[in-house]
């Protein structure tokens, strides 16, 4: 569980991020699932984006998402929200992203 401080600092981090991952009107496939847990493992901060043709709200399908991956909740906004992974890949934890205590 990240406190409101870290929850902060990344909400500063997300605002130079561009979504890497979009979910159109299909919905949370398979692939979705693939993709953000990719993503969370490489980059821990991960913003997404909800097309047009998607009828998901974005703040219960963040929610959704980050309860199924095992991430937390950054934020959303209009149709984008941001979800947080501590990477547990020995690979990437060189970039991981230290957040401040408490």
């Amino acid at each position: 569980m990240i406190t409101p401080k870290q929850r902060k600092y990344l909400k500063g981090l997300a605002q130079d991020l561009s979504p890497i991952v979009m979910i159109g009107k299909a919905g949370l496939t398979d692939n979705i699932y693939t993709e953000m847990r990719n993503a969370l493992r490489t980059r821990e901060l991960v913003k997404v984006k909800l097309q047009e043709g998607c009828d998901l709200d974005p703040k219960e399908t963040a929610n959704k998402l980050a309860a199924d991956l095992g991430a937390e909740f950054v934020q959303a906004i209009g149709r984008k929200f941001v979800l947080y992974k501590k990477t547990d890949d020995e690979k990437y934890k060189a970039k991981s992203i230290v957040l401040p205590r408490g």
